[in-house]
């Protein structure tokens, strides 16, 4: 660990491969694992919790305190998982007494300029592509992709494999393997493309396909797609996950296929 002109508070746990480059601030209370790297003019701030062999690039803002009028100055944490990569002027606050925490998963991109607010959970191997504003208590499913300069409402969630098109605004919950794009946000297909990159077969494309034309392009209403689902369509892990998700929405999901 070499920073000479650094500024890393005496109780900071910092493992000894970490590379903390000039002009960077490390409070209090902090850890960082093995082998990340730190850019010059970073602030780490009190509660972070760092994993191992992350990248984080010059001017983000990682664990500063919540932009949040109910906040009592109350212990909390930000935890970054290993292998993540944060991008310039990122800003990532920490959680609440509601959750306690804001959460970033492992192998995860966070592109510059994006905001993740207080009590986020991120999955891990998510895309947060620029600019994009996530507020109070997201959730995003392992493998999600939002697009950049995306807005997303708080509580909202997004499914694991779901990808949200670039400068969507993220009012409802977005299920899991699907594509989501227009205004209002809507159903664009599943995404198939990212599906077949991960492993997933045709056959059970084509099954996730299926589940979702019966939700969004026959003339059912969410109850009635749901209960056809459940009683004509063979069990699988993807089907109930979809079906868990969906009943589970707090905020209601998306609308369906549009043409216009």
């Amino acid at each position: 660990m070499n920073q000479p002109l650094a500024y890393v508070h005496p109780s900071a746990k910092i493992a000894n491969t970490v590379v903390i480059e000039p002009f960077s601030t490390i409070h209090k209370n902090v850890e960082i694992g093995e082998g990340t790297w730190i850019g010059s003019n970073v602030t780490i701030m009190e509660g972070a919790r760092i994993g191992k062999n992350c990248r984080i690039f010059p001017g983000a803002v990682i664990s500063a305190i919540p932009q949040d009028l109910k906040f009592e100055g109350e212990d909390s944490l930000t935890v970054v998982g290993d292998n993540t990569t944060i991008r310039e002027c990122v800003t990532l606050n920490r959680g609440t007494k509601a959750l306690g925490k804001t959460q970033v998963g492992s192998n995860c991109l966070i592109m510059a300029t994006s905001h993740i607010a207080h009590d986020c959970i991120i999955g891990d191997n998510c895309i947060i592509v620029n600019g994009c504003l996530l507020a109070g208590h997201v959730e995003m499913g392992d493998w999600s992709i939002v697009g950049g300069l995306s807005a997303v409402q708080q509580f909202s969630k997004i499914g694991r494999h779901a990808f949200v098109g670039g400068g969507s605004l993220v009012r409802k919950d977005v299920p899991p393997f699907v594509k989501a794009a227009k205004e209002p946000i809507s159903y664009a297909g599943i995404n198939s493309v990212g599906l077949r990159r991960r492993g997933f077969t045709n056959d059970k494309i084509n099954e996730i396909q299926n589940i979702y034309r019966i939700l969004f392009q026959k003339k059912y209403n969410t109850s009635q797609a749901l209960e056809f689902i459940e009683t004509e369509m063979s069990a699988s892990a993807e089907r109930d996950e979809i079906l868990q998700f969906i009943r589970s929405s707090q905020q209601g999901i998306m609308k369906g296929f549009r043409l216009d």
